[in-house]
């Protein structure tokens, strides 16, 4: 019998080009140029630096008083009444809007339109107007009760006595419950049916499949929509001076008043403190979305530092490639 002849193994893709072009093995590769988009980039870097310094070098922003401004105790103050109307109102909201967004989904046509008439009332009146009426509702209703319809009160409150403050939190919280349960009901209706049939077929019941299946998966939905929300929140808190409570924009507003000579740089602190909340919402917003990003992204989103750090490195082997 024949010996078995051995096989030379064929050579790799990178051995046959080599073997033709020796030079290509030393060749390095190199990402595409694209000038148009480091063109684009250097104008418009251009053009912000030049807005910036024209900012801080423009006398008539009064850059020097507005320091002594943004830590004035009225505008702190101001700042902390803010805070605690949209602390309050976001709860309450939040918790109200859960209650009328399971109205519209009940079946129950007497709930489901009790809801959908909430809704339409509250989106429908503007804000200021229901500040107004809600500052005015103890000329309408003196006294609230609690006790059986037609029959003896049990306890009951005297609505003039309800502060600034009070009212204030009431009327952005009615308003904004109606907002968050459109917000809440198209989350929960983002949910695949697949996952309630299976938790039917589990027998579990309908408390439960909404606290443990539903909820935690229409919150991929719902916080992105009512972070945006809050934003609008911490705007429309500047209209409780309405109601005469001295917020943000309250404080803002009188300190122009007794200070006409100053209001640039009292509107720019105004500004900047609203900026600056709206700022720390948005990083809140961020963390609660990646940390409810988990199990349905195959990678959680970057933090801005990741993003940034992964930015200096590409950059620089970029430029160490090219030779710099």
């Amino acid at each position: 019998m024949s010996e078995p002849v051995a096989l030379a193994p064929s050579p790799a893709p990178t051995d046959r080009v080599t073997r033709f072009d020796p030079q290509i093995a030393h060749r390095r590769v190199t990402p595409r140029l694209r000038p148009w988009r480091w063109t684009v980039s250097a104008i418009v870097l251009v053009v912000l630096i030049q807005f910036i310094v024209g900012v801080f070098t423009n006398t008539r922003y009064e850059w020097n008083k507005f320091w002594p401004y943004f830590t004035r105790e009225s505008i702190l103050d101001g700042v902390v009444v803010t805070l605690q109307v949209v602390g309050l109102s976001a709860v309450l909201g939040l918790v109200l809007g859960v209650v009328v967004a399971l109205g519209r989904l009940s079946t129950n046509p007497l709930v489901n339109g009790l809801a959908w008439a909430y809704v339409w009332f509250f989106r429908a009146l503007p804000l200021p107007l229901l500040l107004i009426i809600t500052f005015n509702f103890s000329y309408f209703y003196p006294r609230l009760g609690v006790g059986i319809p037609w029959g003896p009160v049990f306890a009951d409150v005297q609505t003039s006595s309800l502060t600034p403050l009070a009212i204030g939190v009431i009327a952005l919280s009615l308003n904004e419950a109606a907002y968050a349960a459109e917000v809440i009901r198209g989350g929960i209706l983002s949910v695949e049916a697949g996952q309630i049939e299976a938790a039917n077929a589990l027998g579990l019941s309908k408390a439960r499949q909404l606290r443990r299946i539903v909820l935690p998966q229409a919150l991929r939905s719902i916080v992105p929509a009512y972070g945006n929300q809050l934003v609008g929140l911490i705007k429309a808190s500047s209209l409780v001076y309405y109601v005469s409570l001295l917020d943000l924009f309250g404080a803002v507003y009188v300190l122009e008043s007794r200070h006409p000579e100053s209001i640039v740089p009292i509107l720019i602190v105004g500004a900047a403190w609203y900026l600056v909340l709206t700022a720390v919402l948005s990083v809140v917003q961020f963390y609660v979305e990646r940390f409810y990003a988990r199990g349905n992204a195959r990678a959680l989103p970057p933090t801005p530092a990741q993003r940034l750090r992964r930015f200096t490195v590409s950059s620089y082997v970029r430029l160490t490639r090219r030779g710099f």
